[in-house]
C-alpha cells in the first residue's frame, strides 16, 4: 500500500453473508434449530429481513424456500465473517500505525428508487455513516461526486441505513474514522437488464 490506500473487496454476495452487520444479527424464523442466546434477533435490520444472513432480496422476495440449518449460518460467520473482519482490523491498524490516522471508506450501491432526501429527489450518492471530521467529508464529496450531483451529505438525512462495519471500526478519538458511501446504481447500470451504462 505505497499510497496508504489498501483495498479490500468481498468475493461473496451480501445476500449470502453480510459482513456489514453485527456478527449475529439472525432472524430465528429463517433457521432450522435454535439461534445462539447471544444473537441479536430484534434489530431493525433483522425485522426488515436484512440481518447477517439475509432473508429477503429486493422487493421483499424471500431467498429461501424453507428454513436453513442454523449450523450453516454459524459456519458462514466463523469461516467468512470473522476472518474478513480480522483482516479489516489488521489493515486499518497497519495504515493507522504508518500515518497516525486512517479513514475507512466503506463503498456500497443503492437502487435509484431508494427514495428522496428531504431536500429533493433521490441522491446520486450519500453518506450513511460519517465519523470523519467535516474536512474529510468535504474531501470525500470532491472525490466521489466532483460535479456535486445531489449529494446527500448528512447521515441524518440519508435514505440508506448505516452499516455496522464503519461503526465497529471507527474510533475518532484515536484518529480512526469511517465513511459509508452509497452510490446510486442508475449512474452506472441499467437496473432492469443489469447492463453497464456510464452516466457519470
Amino acid at each position: 500500500m505505497p499510497l496508504g490506500a489498501p483495498l479490500m473487496r468481498a468475493h461473496f454476495p451480501r445476500a449470502w453473508l453480510d459482513v456489514n452487520r453485527e456478527p449475529y444479527e439472525l432472524d430465528p424464523r429463517m433457521f432450522d434449530g435454535d439461534v445462539p442466546s447471544y444473537a441479536n434477533v430484534r434489530s431493525l435490520r433483522v425485522a426488515g429481513g436484512l440481518g447477517t444472513i439475509a432473508r429477503v432480496v429486493s422487493e421483499n422476495v424471500e431467498i429461501y424456500a424453507e428454513p436453513i440449518p442454523v449450523a450453516q449460518a454459524l459456519h458462514r460467520i466463523e469461516t467468512i465473517y470473522k476472518p474478513y473482519h480480522e483482516m479489516l482490523r489488521r489493515t486499518l491498524a497497519a495504515t493507522h500505525e504508518r500515518f497516525g490516522y486512517c479513514v475507512l471508506v466503506d463503498c456500497h450501491s443503492m437502487p435509484s428508487s431508494v427514495g428522496r432526501c428531504p431536500a429533493g429527489p433521490a441522491p446520486t450518492s450519500c453518506w450513511a455513516t460519517a465519523t470523519a471530521p467535516a474536512a474529510r467529508r468535504n474531501l470525500g464529496s470532491g472525490l466521489f461526486d466532483p460535479h456535486r450531483r445531489r449529494l446527500c451529505a448528512s447521515p441524518a438525512t440519508s435514505p440508506m441505513p448505516a452499516a455496522s462495519s464503519p461503526s465497529i471500526t471507527a474510533a475518532p478519538g484515536r484518529g480512526m474514522h469511517a465513511l459509508q458511501i452509497e452510490i446510486n446504481r442508475g449512474l452506472y447500470m441499467n437496473e432492469r437488464t443489469l447492463a453497464a451504462e456510464c452516466g457519470l
